[in-house]
């Protein structure tokens, strides 16, 4: 197992390159290539990245966190303004699905950039 490679001279922090959808090897090639799906290789640099895999971590991760502020979110609303059943129905769906999107993007890039530092770029 080798050492992951030095980031260039002026490159942001890991975690910043991955948060913002970048290979973790060069930062610059895009990681996704739709939503949530991983790319097999990076376009810039050429790296392999079918054997990154965050698994089952980001959907965990949505349904704890997400999940329970928009619990305590919508018991909030339901005791403020006390809206019909038909409220809840139309807004927390809306609310939900993009951010539920955004938590499993950030947090499959940041699984993967930790397994690209602390598996020295590969996986075996």
């Amino acid at each position: 197992m080798t050492a992951p490679p030095e980031p260039a001279v002026g490159a942001a922090p890991l975690p910043v390159v991955v948060l913002l959808g970048r290979c973790p090897r060069c930062g610059r090639g895009h990681l996704f290539k739709g939503l949530l799906a991983i790319r097999s290789t990076c376009p810039a640099c050429g790296v392999d990245l079918a054997a990154q895999d965050a698994g089952d971590g980001p959907a965990v991760a949505g349904i704890f966190i997400l999940g329970a502020l928009t619990v305590i979110a919508a018991i909030i609303v339901d005791i403020r303004y006390e809206p019909p059943l038909w409220v809840h129905a139309v807004l927390w769906p809306i609310v939900i699905t993009p951010l539920a999107i955004l938590l499993m993007r950030a947090a499959k890039a940041l699984l993967i950039g930790l397994q690209w530092r602390h598996h020295g770029g590969a996986l075996e």
